[in-house]
């Protein structure tokens, strides 16, 4: 008996709940996410697009504008790896380039439908009753419009208003106001079920009122889903852009896109078919490499998954 006390004496005691250091959801997402594969590759993507947004000159020093008719459907020379178009611009330039208005068009059209689905989901989940009614009917109204046919109609209009020379803005609110609808009713569904929970109860018991409600209990532990959301129409939203401007009411006058440059070469695809290849790449590539980031992003923050 002595024996077995102080064998029991010597064995340690196993740490107490109380004793373990806890994470947050955040930390326990992070950790998942280090450990995937596929973030890791989408990530990569993104950052050397976001480079080539940024900084076009870090990958190339010819001009996609400079266009010399000698130099027509010419093969790979020099610092053009990708060759010539029709026109005898630099293909490689202007694919590089052409990143710029594709990342900027959708990071700001996100924005816009980030604030408007943000507004519009946090109003209606939180008030409910008749404002819940009314904005989710609302959204309904949005889903049934034929995304394509209403940017087409919407893109138009908008961008015959004076200040629309290169059709930046005008593709960028009509994404911005068409693309919200997805968003809007995720973070009205994260609202209603974040505000039915403990912590808020306990809160509004000690007195804390709607904006505090809001703002600090209700509003960061619904976020998450809604930031996957917005993840994933940021590459559906490029994917739109692009659309757009291969159909002639996206980008145009001296804006550099992917989608002009599939649509400048779809005329030409049998004589030369660099110029519609690399900039279908680029696209598909970018688009896979936001949806890849959004889904894992999505796993991590899912406990259902783990």
């Amino acid at each position: 008996m002595s024996d077995m006390n102080a064998l029991a004496a010597e064995t340690p005691a196993p740490p107490s709940p109380a004793g373990r250091k806890s994470r947050s959801l955040a930390a326990d997402a992070w950790h998942d996410l280090r450990r995937s594969k596929i973030f890791w590759a989408a990530l990569v993507i993104i950052v050397v697009v976001l480079l080539m947004a940024i900084w076009p000159s870090l990958f190339t020093s010819a001009d996609p504008h400079d266009c010399v008719l000698s130099r027509r459907h010419r093969g790979a020379s020099g610092g053009a790896i990708f060759g010539y178009d029709y026109q005898g611009c630099d293909v490689y330039a202007k694919t590089v380039y052409g990143a710029r208005y594709s990342i900027l068009v959708g990071v700001c059209s996100v924005l816009l439908a980030g604030v408007i689905g943000l507004t519009v989901g946090l109003a209606a989940g939180y008030f409910g009753g008749w404002l819940d009614a009314l904005l989710s009917r609302f959204v309904d109204v949005m889903l049934g419009v034929p995304f394509l046919l209403g940017a087409i109609v919407l893109g138009k209009r908008l961008a015959a208003e004076p200040g629309n020379s290169n059709g930046v803005l005008a593709v960028t609110l009509t994404l911005g106001i068409l693309g919200w609808t997805t968003g809007a009713r995720v973070m009205r569904s994260s609202v209603i079920e974040a505000k039915n929970q403990d912590y808020v109860a306990a809160a509004r018991m000690v007195g804390a009122g709607p904006a505090r409600l809001i703002f600090r209990h209700v509003l960061p532990n619904a976020m998450a889903p809604f930031t996957v959301v917005l993840t994933i129409l940021l590459g559906i939203n490029i994917a739109s852009e692009a659309t757009l401007s291969f159909l002639g009411v996206g980008l145009k006058g001296d804006a550099v896109s992917w989608g002009i440059s599939i649509s400048e070469a779809t005329g030409y695809v049998r004589v030369a078919p660099g110029p519609l290849i690399w900039p279908s790449v680029f696209l598909a590539a970018t688009v896979l490499a936001f949806i890849m980031l959004g889904d894992a992003v999505r796993d991590a923050f899912d406990p259902k998954l783990r």
